[in-house]
């Protein structure tokens, strides 16, 4: 008699915790939020010579882009709070921003300029991916220290102050806005060129198969 030997079940392995895809989602729609209701405001009293075009701002007008802007404000800061508090307490933050050293962004920054830099194991961050996360949480905390002085410049002097005043506040928070259109640029890039990233930060996977697959023989 032969005995037929049963393989184990093929399991996906979830590479991205239910609660790190609903904030980084939260995250998405409250950056979007703010960025376009920001070009209305700025639209209102520009500070460069050039204003944003209306069909891509939100609001309609100025008192409307303000409550569109403080929405998102609300959301973005409890959202961001929950955010990296469990990035922290899970210790994900240390496990996947660190290191990050010069030579190794030189390192995978000739890589992916010669096409040979891996995006096979969802799970890692190379140092290019770590030092433009790490820039981006730098950014949208400036981004909020400066919407701060903005908003309520009165009540934060010291901040005020350390900024370089109110006008350079808004320079500041015009520069972080850029900045932050200029990461999410290049991160929905890298989400057309390794589309499976998308379905990680959609599903925890890289794949639609079912978790409890099983293969019967």
């Amino acid at each position: 008699m032969s005995s037929l030997t049963r393989q184990p079940p093929k399991r996906s392995v979830c590479l991205q915790p239910l609660w790190l895809r609903i904030t980084h989602w939260l995250n998405a729609l409250a950056v979007l939020i703010m960025v376009m209701s920001g070009w209305r405001i700025y639209n209102a009293s520009p500070i460069f010579d050039f204003a944003f075009p209306d069909n891509i701002t939100l609001g309609g007008w100025l008192g409307g882009a303000l409550q569109w802007h403080f929405a998102g404000m609300w959301l973005f800061a409890l959202n961001g709070v929950a955010y990296l508090l469990l990035n922290l307490i899970t210790g994900r933050f240390g496990r996947r921003m660190f290191p990050v050293s010069a030579r190794g962004m030189v390192r995978d920054a000739w890589l992916a300029l010669t096409a040979r830099l891996s995006h096979a194991d969802l799970s890692h961050y190379n140092q290019l991916q770590r030092a433009a996360y790490l820039f981006a949480v730098v950014d949208l905390i400036l981004l909020v220290l400066s919407g701060l002085v903005i908003w309520k410049s009165v009540q934060f002097p010291l901040l005020r102050e350390l900024l370089g005043g109110y006008d350079m506040a808004r320079r500041i928070h015009f520069y972080c806005m850029a900045a932050i259109v200029c990461f999410v640029s290049v991160h929905l890039l890298m989400v057309v060129l390794v589309p499976r990233s998308l379905l990680v930060m959609l599903l925890g996977r890289s794949t639609l198969r079912s978790v409890n697959k099983e293969t019967t023989s």
